[in-house]
């Protein structure tokens, strides 16, 4: 394995420095299941099922989202 530092990595042209980033985000997407879940977060994900098989329609899809996204309005409400 080369050894590289963080300096040299940030010395690197910014194309270079986002294809890095593109690899290592990639190398850990690979291996998800090494990635823990705390109980607090797998309490609240289960809420926020229970929520959503009791109203599937609540909520915005996921067009609304890139639109407000992309207009700002999510920062007005």
């Amino acid at each position: 394995m080369n050894n590289i530092s963080i300096t040299d990595i940030l010395e690197l042209p910014v194309q270079e420095r986002i294809r890095l980033v593109e690899l290592i985000w990639d190398s850990v997407a690979a291996v998800p299941e090494a990635l823990e879940v705390s109980p607090e977060l797998k309490a609240e994900l289960e809420l926020r099922m229970i929520e959503f098989e009791k109203n599937p329609e609540a909520g915005y899809s996921w067009d609304q989202v890139k639109s407000r996204l992309k207009d700002g309005s999510w920062r007005t409400t």
